[in-house]
């Protein structure tokens, strides 16, 4: 009788290895996704604040993966931690001939917070543009013109002098205000009224005429009271600028015209020149407003600007290095997870099917016991008294994740363990520990090996989910779940969304892609077309 293939790499293996490989995107994504593992295995040679290799007095040093002090380096007695950029920026060590340094491509580290000093060039100019409420008061004669005016110079633009103006010249008033106002001079009691007025001259005011209330007295008046007061129908507006003059504020900026941003950019000249806050008086379409510039302190999180390509997150730390170690977290994570669940599903589900029986009977109860917790409670429960930890939070959710695996396992199993080549290894006297893994195992690996890379998939996906919850690695762990997390208190950060974000998405996408391609290659079914 045949026997099965009992090797890895049989040659049915190398069939689908072949199939495997004929499909250009998975293949394409299996070696995109090989280099990204590659590269988050060693983020220290792509981004740090140490240098790879150190030359300094005769002696070779590693810092990148190994702690120095400063005696090490300059010899002066000090114990303290090294400061290899002052180190190196040392006259001593400048003067050694045999001194060398070799730095990352990206010089920070995940934990160096930044100095905001090396951001001044790039301080933020803040330009608030706010149309100013002007108030004013004049009499408002029986003849209709102005006695008495108070503060109402801007109401009577270019009008010199105002006392004795004619009120209809400049405003139109509507009836119901003529019919005060003539109330009032025929001393008649009247309440008091607002009255929307129209400007002659500029329609974008909103000027309001308002009355006191009037009570009859012994003798009519000469006039009447009349408060003025004016809103400009333009909003305000907010304008941001980086240090080097360049608007932040893209839809504000491109609605401007080319007087107003000329005015924009006065203000940003004033709040330079003035190294703080300035105020200026001026004229915002056609209404007078208070112009006020200031340049707020340098604060976290910072956008990105040059040297810092992804911007700075809400503790001071580099986005870009955050990301990057944060790859080796996830894919360290989610390899060692996939690992530890796989190596549990298949032992559990390959003895519930391989043994059936009560074993599997009280397996499948038990299973469905465990399967009915709740994980998120357990992992909240767990970390309030364990505390949080990446090999607690490995173990809990491996825990869990076995069972979905366990399933196809031990179908797997069950189907194969009454076949032929299974009868005949019983025939010869070989023991269940050699039957299982020299005869059924490796005919059952095709649920296994096509899981694999949505099992990746889903535990990068939880990690990054419990970062964002605050259930997963411990504070300050580079994660990408904790920078989407800091992005929920400062909503404007929109850098700490986008790349840690598209990095998750990137890796994700490559491993399913690659998922897809296996278990295309590993179908057993023959595809068919039909041709008409």
């Amino acid at each position: 009788m045949a026997r099965a293939p009992t090797t890895w790499f049989s040659p049915l293996t190398r069939k689908r290895w072949q199939a495997f490989r004929r499909h250009r995107r998975a293949w394409f994504c299996f070696r995109a996704l090989a280099a990204v593992f590659a590269l988050g295995l060693c983020p220290e040679l792509i981004s740090n604040d140490r240098p790879l290799l150190l030359r300094a007095h005769g002696r070779w040093f590693l810092p990148a993966f190994r702690r120095y002090t400063q005696d090490d380096l300059l010899g002066n007695g000090s114990a303290a931690p090294a400061d290899y950029r002052a180190c190196t920026a040392d006259a001593a060590f400048r003067a050694d001939p045999g001194g060398f340094v070799l730095y990352a491509p990206f010089r920070h580290g995940p934990r160096e917070v930044m100095d905001p000093a090396a951001f001044e060039p790039f301080r933020e100019r803040v330009v608030r543009i706010v149309p100013e409420t002007l108030l004013g008061r004049f009499n408002l004669a029986a003849d209709g013109t102005v006695a008495r005016p108070e503060e109402c110079a801007a109401f009577f633009p270019g009008a010199g002098e105002i006392r004795g103006l004619a009120f209809a010249d400049h405003w139109v008033a509507p009836p119901a205000f003529a019919a005060a106002v003539a109330d009032r001079l025929a001393n008649r009691a009247s309440p008091a009224a607002a009255f929307a007025l129209a400007s002659r001259t500029n329609p974008a005011w909103r000027v309001s005429a308002e009355l006191a209330a009037y009570e009859p007295r012994a003798a009519p008046p000469s006039g009447v009271r009349v408060l003025l007061r004016a809103e400009s129908r333009a909003a305000p507006v907010t304008l941001r600028f980086d240090g080097r003059g360049r608007p932040l504020s893209g839809r504000a900026w491109r609605g401007l015209t080319a007087p107003e941003r000329a005015l924009v950019g006065a203000c940003v000249a004033d709040a330079n020149a003035a190294a703080g806050e300035a105020v200026r008086a001026v004229t915002w379409r056609g209404v007078p407003a208070r112009a006020t510039t200031t340049a707020p302190p340098v604060s976290w999180p910072h956008r990105p600007v040059p040297g810092h390509r992804m911007g700075v997150d809400s503790n001071g730390y580099d986005v870009l290095a955050r990301v990057i170690y944060g790859l080796r977290t996830a894919l360290l994570f989610g390899v060692l997870m996939v690992a530890w669940a796989t190596l549990l599903g298949l032992a559990i589900g390959a003895l519930q099917g391989y043994f059936g029986g009560w074993l599997d009977i009280l397996g499948q109860r038990g299973i469905e016991i465990w399967s009915a917790l709740p994980f998120l409670y357990v992992m909240i429960l767990i970390g309030a008294v364990l505390g949080r930890s990446f090999l607690l939070l490995l173990v809990c959710y491996g825990l869990f994740n076995w069972i979905g695996l366990s399933y196809y396992m031990r179908a797997e199993f069950l189907r194969l363990r009454h076949r032929p080549f299974v009868e005949a290894a019983r025939c010869q006297g070989l023991g269940h520990a050699r039957i299982i893994f020299r005869h059924i195992l490796p005919n059952s690996l095709t649920p296994l090996i096509t899981l694999l890379p949505f099992s990746l998939v889903g535990a990068i996906g939880v990690l990054t989910a419990l970062d964002f919850l605050g259930f997963g690695l411990p504070p300050l762990a580079p994660s990408w779940g904790e920078l989407v997390q800091q992005a929920q208190q400062a909503r404007w950060a929109w850098w700490l969304v986008v790349f840690p974000t598209a990095a998750l998405f990137v890796v994700m996408l490559l491993t399913a892609l690659v998922g897809e391609g296996l278990r295309e290659a590993f179908d057993p079914r023959p595809k068919a077309r039909l041709e008409g």
